[in-house]
């Protein structure tokens, strides 16, 4: 009986069939388990009041990870509740058609409606507040100017921001919360109260100049470059596009003028201890150019390794060699963060938050260099930076 039962199951196969079983128990058992862990996990109240005004679809792409991140960690609103990511924000509405919008923001608010949400809220995130516009709405999405249906940072906007910095409550904010297409006058009010200068240009990296290998090129872009320079496009290659608000465009070439084929987030060894962040991070998307003063901390600063005649380019800009990627200071028993790019914008969504040890799993796969996985950057940087940021906020307020 045993030689007849080798004779159909060799040695060969029982070794198939259990490393197999391993690879059966590593894919469904493993999961269970770290779903039933986060269950497990007692949830706590941590308030957290986002605002954001970019909100074409229910996509909910540029908030998104915010809430994913809140979920994860298990924290919940002032009613018990989980945070969802299509209600609980300020900003723009989207419904299922144009008209069906609607807008819920801090204009409509009474000044003791304002008081409630600085009580209840530990932490204030502005996410973006660019704004949607008519060519969203087009099919497909049209690039280019477009008549704005709502957006940019208001009165209403820096007055709740002066409050929460008053009461000294943690403060987040990012690109694009001060450009285009907030109004001067608000924006100096941002710049006076957080101390940050922005200089007027924004900056991405774009992996192909050539019109002709990358058919993505913004046609704005093109014509934009042409007209300032009077002249061709004739580009090709990888480069950094500055845009500054006055309409100027100039695009430095890899090779020639910088030497970083994608902008670094470099981070300092204190902060990467501190924060769980790498000491280097590709970051390919949209960045804009601020000046900071001396009460901020830089955690991370952005390096094109700039060649000479780079460097020459970035000062006739009067754009430093070096410049902030995510900044903090202290305000009383408060802080306030600036992220110099992007960072919100993180292509996570669903249920996968309910998965403990997800993040190290992920880790696996994806590797800090490889900016062409969209969700790198969110693991190896945005996730854990986040992570000790909102922990360090719930520790302060738990002494408070």
């Amino acid at each position: 009986m045993k030689k007849s039962w080798s004779k159909y199951f060799p040695a060969e196969l029982k070794l198939l069939s259990f490393w197999l079983f391993l690879a059966l128990l590593f894919f469904v058992a493993t999961p269970l388990l770290s779903l039933g862990v986060w269950y497990l996990i007692p949830s706590g109240q941590f308030g957290v009041l986002i605002v954001n005004k970019t909100v074409p679809d229910h996509e909910y792409q540029e908030h998104q990870s915010i809430h994913w991140l809140l979920n994860h960690f298990r924290y919940t609103k002032q009613d018990g509740g989980f945070y969802d990511q299509s209600k609980d924000y300020f900003g723009y509405f989207p419904g299922t058609t144009l008209e069906d919008a609607s807008i819920n923001d801090f204009s409509s608010l009474s000044e003791n409606a304002i008081d409630k949400l600085l009580t209840d809220n530990h932490l204030v995130y502005f996410a973006d507040t660019y704004g949607v516009y008519e060519n969203d709405f087009m099919e497909p999405v049209l690039e280019g100017p477009s008549k704005k249906i709502y957006g940019g940072m208001d009165q209403s906007d820096i007055g709740f921001l002066k409050a929460a910095y008053k009461k000294e409550i943690d403060i987040i904010a990012e690109f694009n919360t001060i450009a285009s297409p907030t109004s001067k006058a608000v924006r100096m009010e941002f710049e006076n109260l957080a101390e940050i200068k922005w200089t007027g240009w924004i900056t991405r990296y774009f992996d192909e100049l050539d019109t002709l290998l990358n058919i993505d090129l913004p046609r704005w872009l093109i014509n934009g470059y042409v007209t300032h320079h009077k002249g061709t496009w004739g580009l090709s290659g990888p480069g950094m596009v500055f845009l500054h608000e006055n309409g100027s465009l100039e695009i430095l070439q890899f090779g020639r003028d910088f030497k970083n084929n994608v902008p670094n987030i470099v981070s300092t060894s204190k902060n990467q201890k501190k924060y769980e962040i790498p000491e280097i991070v590709k970051y390919p998307y949209w960045i804009d150019v601020v000046l900071v003063s001396r009460e901020f901390e830089v955690i991370s600063y952005y390096d094109l390794l700039p060649t000479e005649v780079g460097i020459g380019k970035l000062r006739e800009m009067g754009v430093p060699r070096y410049f902030p990627a995510a900044v903090v200071k202290e305000n009383g028993n408060g802080k306030f963060y600036y992220f110099c790019g992007d960072f919100a914008d993180n292509p996570v969504s669903g249920s996968s938050y309910k998965f403990f040890g997800i993040s190290k799993l992920w880790r696996m796969f994806l590797q800090s260099e490889d900016y062409s996985q969209r969700d790198s950057f969110f693991w190896n940087y945005y996730y854990p930076l986040m992570k000790n940021i909102i922990k360090d906020s719930e520790a302060r307020r738990r002494h408070d």
